[in-house]
């Protein structure tokens, strides 16, 4: 099987901190937008999963292009036990090629992809979902975490 390496990277996350790949399994989720309805039900079904991706070893980062104060509050709202992080420029969007075009109300924009990877501390991406649906994801992502 092929794996593909990422580049390197550092980007600003809440808690004032800088969030490095690849550092350990990770479990990278690029979501849309803070505080709409899929990608809060998104974010709660990681939260609700955190201690058990912890116990398998992995640590959960989200990536959206909201700015940080968003996500310090979009975190704080729903008490999620993982940093966010900020993408308003589509560095790390661009890196993992999540920017789609897509039909909105009748009209075409560019947002992200849902999507979401699980990098090893090499920086290969063991795994990869896109364009995926909410209910049931978290539960599939971390299955598979827990088979590695």
């Amino acid at each position: 099987m092929d794996t593909t390496r990422i580049t390197p990277f550092t980007a600003a996350a809440t808690s004032g901190e800088s969030a490095t790949l690849p550092q350990g399994l990770t479990v990278l989720y690029f979501y849309p937008k803070d505080n709409t309805p899929g990608c809060t039900n998104e974010a709660m079904a990681f939260r609700d999963l955190h201690p058990q991706f912890q116990a398998a070893g992995a640590r959960i980062l989200g990536v959206s292009r909201d700015s940080l104060k968003s996500h310090e509050n979009f975190r704080a709202k729903h008490e999620l036990p993982f940093e966010l992080i900020s993408d308003p420029d589509e560095t790390v969007c661009n890196l993992f090629g999540v920017m789609k075009l897509k039909n909105m109300y009748g009209k075409q924009v560019r947002g992200i992809e849902r999507s979401t990877f699980v990098i090893n501390s090499d920086g290969d991406i063991l795994r990869e979902w896109r364009g995926l649906k909410v209910p049931g994801h978290a539960e599939e992502v971390l299955t598979f975490v827990k088979s590695l």
